[in-house]
């Protein structure tokens, strides 16, 4: 049987963050009522001009400059043209050649492996608008307020291998995107989504196989989900003895299919020429310095500082510096309490705990990171123990309640009277006889059973350290 290997590249679109679209003064802002945020420029009216929005410009530089790209300093913007109801003006202005960002790269992880992945380019072009089609009334309807936003469209080299690492690039690109703030990266809205190109070859073979497009796919584990999906697909049809159709597919997630949707164009058949309403974008060497320097600490940069030092785990670092909110958070936290362990401990098992069971997450947080602080001072101090601080972070967190008010409010100090601990310990031994004797027996690992019974007793607030004296003395 023939031993197949994948080639995958992906095609990533970004909805920067301005508040206005790129070419007109129309707001960006998503959930308006169907064509509110729409005028005669994003509607395509005869004799419009359309005016470049400078803040779109650089934040894709800004993109560019952290994706390794090299910035070009004069652009284009061209007439991409195809006919769709959505698009009124019968063409899409989109960067072709030259791009405001040619070739780049962007490291990624996957199990504990680090891979280069070739940025072919970065390019800004306006999104259009919407379709929406009623079964019900078999009607279809234009919705044009996303006409026009800006998009930085980042074009992969085929060099993802694997669905495991197109989802590890997404991450990490998403993640950038976030740090630098040019995006909200919010995937359910379609302020990053993708299309995939996905092909498959003989093992060891050069030459590329049929490629197929997985359009516009909102969610990390459906990209790979779909990915694994046409993997297969394109396996079976090749075994069979057929032939893979360049096509564009959409993927069904509710049956975990991809099905087709159009045949495939080439980029000839958008015959681009140069948009003669534009200006080429100049970029001068001392705008792109000064864009350098704004700037932020990027997520790889901020992984090797957090190891280095707060003297975290690799796979900590990781998991804290994967959000900028929570390495954020993070750092405000061991400003209040520095030792660094002792908070990564408490927000790694409890905060993102908390972060992940809820459904608006950072929005329902109010536990300020000062407040962290003082949470794991008081069980590194040993004024409560590390169980009751899990009893009531979820309350903390909800509350922004100072930990300190909180455990004297309620009585949950931690019980470090010996004399008080030791009648606790007697009595526990007392009622638990038969493993009394199996521990004296030689079966010491029931000492985890005796410390449970007795903070079961003291109703979480029994110090440890204390107890398992107390156990070793009396056994």
């Amino acid at each position: 049987m023939t031993q197949y290997e994948t080639v995958i590249g992906l095609e990533v679109h970004v909805q920067l963050a301005t508040h206005s679209k790129l070419f007109c003064s129309c707001s960006t802002r998503f959930g308006a009522e169907p064509n509110e945020n729409v005028c005669a420029i994003c509607s395509g009216m005869p004799g419009i001009l359309p005016l470049l929005n400078e803040k779109a410009v650089e934040y894709a530089a800004k993109l560019g400059m952290a994706l390794n790209c090299q910035l070009n300093p004069v652009s284009i913007f061209a007439r991409k043209n195809y006919f769709y109801p959505d698009l009124p003006k019968g063409y899409q202005l989109s960067q072709f050649d030259p791009p405001i960002c040619g070739k780049g790269w962007l490291d990624i992880n996957v199990d504990g492996q680090t891979k280069r992945i070739g940025i072919t380019r970065l390019h800004l072009e306006e999104d259009a608008g919407k379709t929406i089609h009623s079964p019900a009334t078999n009607q279809s309807f234009v919705d044009l307020n996303r006409g026009g936003v800006p998009l930085a469209e980042i074009v992969s080299e085929p060099d993802l291998s694997s669905p495991a690492e197109a989802v590890a690039y997404l991450k990490t690109l998403h993640n950038i995107v976030l740090y630098l703030g040019v995006s909200d990266g919010n995937m359910e809205e379609g302020n990053f989504r993708c299309d995939v190109n996905v092909s498959i070859r003989p093992k060891g073979s050069s030459e590329f196989g049929t490629r197929t497009e997985l359009k516009n796919i909102n969610s990390f584990r459906n990209i790979q989900r779909a990915l694994e999906y046409e993997i297969r697909r394109h396996k079976d049809v090749l075994e069979d003895g057929g032939a893979i159709v360049q096509e564009t597919r959409l993927y069904d997630a509710a049956k975990n299919v991809t099905l087709p949707m159009r045949s495939k164009e080439e980029a000839h058949d958008y015959r681009y020429c140069p948009d003669p309403d534009l200006a080429p974008v100049y970029l001068s060497a001392e705008q792109i310095a000064a864009w350098r320097a704004e700037l932020p600490e990027l997520p790889s940069a901020r992984l090797e500082r957090f190891m280095t030092e707060y003297g975290l785990s690799a796979e900590d670092a990781a998991q804290l510096t994967g959000e900028r909110a929570l390495a954020d958070y993070f750092e405000r936290a061991v400003a209040g309490f520095p030792q660094p362990k002792r908070v990564a401990n408490l927000m790694l098992s409890e905060l993102l705990r908390e972060l992940n069971q809820r459904e608006n997450g950072w929005d329902e947080c109010k536990l300020t990171p000062e407040q962290l602080a003082e949470l794991a001072k008081m069980v590194a101090d040993g004024e409560i123990s590390a169980k009751i601080a899990h009893d009531i972070f979820s309350e903390l967190f909800s509350q922004g309640l100072s930990p300190k008010q909180y455990v004297a409010a309620k009585g949950l100090a931690q019980i470090s009277d010996s004399g008080a601990l030791e009648a606790a310990v007697l009595a526990v031994l007392a009622e638990n006889p038969a493993e009394v004797a199996a521990y004296q027996g030689g079966k010491t690992k029931l000492i985890s059973f005796f410390v449970g019974q007795v903070m079961r007793k003291t109703k979480g607030q029994a110090n440890p350290a204390l107890v398992n004296q107390l156990l070793q003395k009396h056994l």
